[in-house]
């Protein structure tokens, strides 16, 4: 991973981590139109966090949380 994104990377898992997060407002901070830097969706696609919701909730009032990868990177871990 490039030294910008896995900085921006590690602020991401921080910024889930420091209190409960929604996927509406993870999406609303961390959207980008810039195509080399997809830290959401990468975060996603690497397995580092999680969407969980159940069918009756609206998407965006799912939960975004850290996977056990995602810990271990944000720790300082090999991930």
């Amino acid at each position: 991973m490039a030294e910008p994104q896995q900085a921006l990377t590690l602020q991401f898992l921080a910024w889930v981590a420091d209190r409960p997060r929604r996927y509406g407002e993870a999406m609303e901070a961390w959207r980008t139109s810039c195509p080399r830097l997809t830290i959401w969706e990468d975060a996603i696609s690497d397995g580092l966090v999680r969407i969980e919701g159940g069918a009756e909730a609206p998407m965006r009032q799912a939960k975004v949380v850290l996977t056990e990868r995602g810990r271990a990177l944000l720790d300082g871990g090999a991930g």
